[in-house]
């Protein structure tokens, strides 16, 4: 079958995550005091959702694409801003691609601009209102802000900081298409049943052979040198200024663009943060990834509670880095007799 494939982004963090992250996470939470690191205040609803530039990457035309994300500061309330004065993209039209239903929580790689190749020092910004709060993402071809595939997986927590060999390296995106018309039509309460095939190159499989490498070289080491001696220093517990995500290929849809109700089943995982133990997101300890079809096919049911028009996204993730393909759904209301 050949495969059209869009733009792998759906979006990401910067490569100087320390300062990118911290830089629009501070005016909210106020991350030192006096007696160091303090506990955070978390919302379920009523704070904003903070736009993030990511990083670019260069394209093979010599181009650029500048990748945009965001921070929605709440657990559980989804604003859905439509394209407009409230949510747009400048200069050039207001539209750009960006999403107008804002999960919660941390939200990386989520759309690209694509800009000319003699874009030179100018900016594109990305404003976003909610909850009465203005925010502007400003992306630019700064240096600083370059990106590949390799700090996209690492920001996204796939192989921590700067750990990696060539195999998981050379690791590429999967690939994944839709059985299906681009655009579909259903009524309120009927249920749509969409269906998704992915290719990928196994990126699980070159981490566990990657661990076992290491492993089998620290017992030799052992086995000639005695027990390692470490340092007060080295026997801490590690800090990560990254999350932790647990690697293995999935499929998950989730809504992009509409406002209204829409129920997955089975249940999606998730494709933002919620690093919270027993959610059912790559990001969250204890998280089991959904078995695999035998058929290779991904098959779910979506009703809509609501006229209108829908854009589904579909993610295909390895782990590490993913592939993202939309279903424009036409929802129109019931019929009656």
């Amino acid at each position: 079958m050949s495969v059209a494939r869009a733009p792998r982004f759906g979006g990401i963090v910067s490569p100087i995550l320390g300062c990118a992250v911290l830089a629009f996470l501070a005016p909210a939470h106020g991350f030192l005091s006096g007696d160091g690191l303090r506990a955070q205040t978390t919302y379920q609803a009523g704070q904003n959702v903070a736009p993030a530039f990511e990083g670019w990457v260069e394209n093979e035309d010599g181009t650029f694409s500048l990748l945009f994300g965001y921070m929605n500061r709440n657990w559980q309330e989804e604003p859905d801003v439509p394209v407009g004065p409230d949510n747009f993209v400048s200069p050039g039209p207001e539209d750009q691609g960006q999403p107008t239903n804002f999960r919660p929580r941390r939200n990386r790689f989520v759309f690209e601009v694509p800009v000319p190749a003699d874009f030179g020092d100018q900016e594109m910004v990305w404003t976003l209102t909610t909850n009465g709060v203005t925010e502007h993402a400003y992306g630019s071809l700064h240096i600083d802000y370059k990106i590949d595939d390799i700090v996209i997986a690492s920001e996204t927590g796939a192989l921590g900081i700067g750990i990696s060999d060539a195999e998981t390296r050379a690791n590429q995106p999967p690939t994944i298409w839709v059985e299906s018309e681009s655009v579909r039509r259903v009524r309120v309460g009927e249920p749509l049943t969409l269906v998704v095939m992915m290719e990928d190159d196994g990126l699980a499989d070159a981490i566990e052979r990657s661990k076992a490498r290491a492993e089998a070289k620290a017992k030799r080491i052992a086995e000639r040198e005695g027990p390692p001696r470490l340092s007060e220093r080295q026997l801490r517990p590690p800090i990560r200024i990254t999350v932790n995500k647990v690697v293995a290929h999935h499929i998950a849809w989730f809504v992009y663009r509409g406002a209204g109700g829409v129920t997955f089943d089975p249940p999606q995982v998730k494709t933002w943060e919620d690093t919270r133990a027993g959610a059912n997101s790559p990001w969250a300890p204890l998280w089991v990834p959904p078995p695999v079809p035998e058929d290779g096919r991904w098959v779910v049911d979506v009703t809509f509670d609501e006229p209108g028009t829908y854009t589904l996204r579909a993610r295909g993730d390895d782990g590490a880095l993913f592939h993202d393909q939309e279903v424009t759904v036409i929802v129109g209301p019931v019929t009656t007799s």
